[in-house]
C-alpha cells in the first residue's frame, strides 16, 4: 500500500499514510531495528556480566562483589534515564540523543572488549551513560510516529515495538553468552559492540524515515541557563576529581568509593523526586490524591525489581556453580537461562492481553491494585520456589536446570501483572506538570529496587543464601497482601483512574 505512495503525496505522521512496516510508518522499522540492535549489545552483555566477574579468567570476584557491581550498575541505567530526558527536551532533540547514545554505548562495548582490568569499569560506565541517554528517548520517538494518541496505528506500534526489545533480548544471551563463556570473554563484550555499530549504523541511515518532530529541542536553554548548567556541571565535576584524587594518592581507595555513592544516590533521589513532586502547590486536590496513591504503586514496584533483577545475578550465580545446565545430556551455557524470559514474554504478552478485554467486557476485570498485589505476592513465590534449588545445592547436589525456568517462568507472569500496568497507570495519574517526567519516575522505582540489593550486597550479605532468600520471599508477599488490603482506599485515591 505504502509503495504507491509518493514522498511527497500526504504527511508521514497522517493517519492512513506511510504504512510500509505491517501498516505502520516507515520510521518505526528504524526504531524497531536499533532498539532490537541495542538490547541485544544490552542484555548479551548483562548475561555476561555476572558471571565473568566471578569467573577465574575473569575478575574472580566473590558472589558478593559481583552483585553489588551487578546492581549498582543496573541502578545507574535507570537514574541516568532522567538527565537522558532533560538532555534531549532542553539540549539536544531526541534523535542527536539516541545518535549520541548509540556511539557511547558502542564505545563502552569495545572498552569491555579489551583484555584489561583497568578499562572494565569505564567501560561499564560508558554503557550505562549510554543506556540511559537512549531509554526513554527512543520511546518518545515512537509516538512522534503517529498523530497523537488518537492515531488508531498507535497501539499497535508500540506493541511492534516492545517485540523488537524482546527480539534482541532472546538472541543476545544466546549468542554473546555462547561466544562469551566458551570462546573468550572479550570476544563476547566485542559481539555486544558490533550489535550497537550495526543498530546505529541503520539509524543514522533511516533516520529520514523519522517524524521531523524527533529533531525539534521542546524547551532549549537561554544562553544564561547554558551558562549556569555549565558552570554547575564544572564546578562539580571538578569537586569529584579533587576528591577521588585526594582519596587514590592517599591510597586508601577501593570500588566502594564510587559504588556506595551510586547506591546512596539510588535510594535518595527517587524520596527527593517524589517528595518535590507531592508537596508542588501547583497540583490541585485531585491529582495530590492521585500522588498518594501512586506512592504505594512506586514502593511495590522497587520491591518487585529488588527481587527480579536478581535473575541476572544472584540466580545466574547459583546457577553457574549449583546448577545441573543440561537438558538431555546436552550441557548449555548458563547465560542461556537470560534468553528464558524475553521468550516467555512474547508468548504470553499477547495472551495476557487478550485476558484483559475479555474479563473487561464482562466487567470482571482486576483492579489496578489487584494486579500490583498480585505480581509482588507471584515475585516472592519466584523466590519461594528459589528455596527448593538452594536446599538441593547445600545437599550437596545440583539442581535440575528445571528448576531454574520455574523461576524465571513465575517471575515472567509477575512482570506481566505488574510491569506494563505499572507503564499504564504511570501515564493514566501523572500530574498535568510533570505528564512529561513521569515515565524517569518510574524508571526510579527500579532504580531504588536495584539500588537495595546493591546495598546489601556492599553491606557482605550472601544473597545465596537460604535465610535471606526467604526473607525477601516473605517480604514480597507480605507486600502483595498489604496491597491487596488496602486496595479499596488506593481506588479511592486514585479517583476516575481505573
Amino acid at each position: 500500500m505504502a509503495s504507491s505512495l509518493t514522498k511527497d503525496s500526504v504527511q508521514p505522521e497522517t493517519p492512513g499514510a506511510d504504512k510500509a512496516f505491517f501498516g505502520h510508518p516507515r520510521g518505526l522499522a528504524t526504531l524497531f531495528l536499533t532498539e532490537m540492535w541495542e538490547r541485544f549489545s544490552y542484555y548479551g552483555m548483562r548475561a555476561l556480566l555476572p558471571l565473568y566477574l566471578v569467573a577465574p579468567a575473569g575478575l574472580h570476584l566473590d558472589a558478593a562483589s559481583a552483585t553489588a557491581i551487578y546492581s549498582v550498575y543496573l541502578s545507574l541505567v535507570y537514574l541516568l534515564a532522567l538527565p537522558g530526558g532533560w538532555i534531549a527536551d532542553r539540549i539536544l532533540g531526541p534523535r542527536k540523543t539516541v545518535a549520541v547514545a548509540g556511539t557511547i554505548i558502542m564505545l563502552g562495548h569495545l572498552t569491555l572488549a579489551l583484555p584489561s582490568a583497568g578499562t572494565f569499569y569505564a567501560g561499564l560506565g560508558l554503557v550505562a551513560i549510554g543506556s540511559g541517554l537512549l531509554k526513554a528517548n527512543i520511546s518518545t520517538m515512537v509516538g512522534h510516529l503517529y498523530n497523537g494518541p488518537e492515531d488508531p496505528r498507535r497501539d499497535g506500534g508500540f506493541t511492534l515495538f516492545y517485540i523488537g526489545i524482546n527480539l534482541g533480548a532472546f538472541a543476545a544471551p544466546l549468542i554473546i553468552g555462547t561466544v562469551g563463556q566458551s570462546v573468550n570473554w572479550h570476544l563476547g563484550f566485542a559481539l555486544a559492540a558490533l550489535g550497537m555499530g550495526l543498530g546505529l549504523a541503520q539509524f543514522l541511515l533511516g533516520s529520514r524515515h523519522l517524524s521531523d518532530r524527533s529533531n525539534v529541542v521542546p524547551t532549549p536553554l537561554s544562553a544564561e541557563e547554558k551558562t549556569s548548567t555549565l558552570r554547575k556541571a564544572g564546578l562539580w565535576a571538578g569537586i569529584a576529581a579533587v576528591f577521588y584524587a585526594i582519596v587514590g594518592f592517599s591510597g586508601v581507595y577501593t570500588l566502594n568509593w564510587v559504588m556506595v555513592p551510586i547506591i546512596i544516590a539510588g535510594l535518595v533521589i527517587p524520596v527527593v523526586v517524589l517528595a518535590r513532586i507531592k508537596r508542588d502547590k501547583d497540583l490541585d486536590g485531585t491529582e495530590q490524591s492521585k500522588m498518594t496513591a501512586y506512592i504505594w504503586f512506586f514502593i511495590a514496584a522497587a520491591v518487585f525489581w529488588m527481587i527480579y533483577d536478581q535473575g541476572g545475578s544472584t540466580l545466574s550465580i547459583f546457577a553457574d556453580g549449583s546448577a545441573k545446565n543440561t537438558i538431555a545430556g546436552w550441557n548449555f551455557p548458563v547465560s542461556w537461562y537470560q534468553s528464558v524470559n524475553p521468550v516467555m514474554i512474547m508468548a504470553f504478552a499477547p495472551v495476557f492481553a487478550s485476558l484483559w478485554l475479555a474479563l473487561n467486557r464482562k466487567g470482571k476485570e482486576p483492579s489496578t491494585a489487584t494486579k500490583f498485589a498480585l505480581g509482588l505476592v507471584l515475585i516472592g513465590v519466584s523466590f519461594f520456589v528459589f528455596l527448593a534449588p538452594l536446599a538441593i545445592a547445600d545437599g550437596g547436589h545440583k539442581a535440575a536446570a528445571l528448576w531454574m525456568v520455574a523461576i524465571y517462568f513465575v517471575q515472567t507472569v509477575g512482570e506481566l501483572l505488574l510491569s506494563p500496568v505499572g507503564l499504564s497507570v504511570t501515564t493514566k495519574m501523572a500530574p498535568a506538570k510533570y505528564a512529561s517526567q513521569m515515565m524517569g519516575v518510574w524508571f526510579l522505582a527500579v532504580t531504588a529496587g536495584d539500588a537495595t540489593t546493591g546495598l546489601l550486597s556492599t553491606a557482605g550479605v550472601d544473597l545465596n543464601t537460604t535465610g535471606i532468600v526467604a526473607l525477601e520471599a516473605a517480604l514480597a508477599v507480605a507486600a502483595g497482601v498489604a496491597v491487596w488490603l488496602y486496595r479499596n482506599k488506593v481506588k479511592q485515591l486514585m479517583g476516575d483512574v481505573a
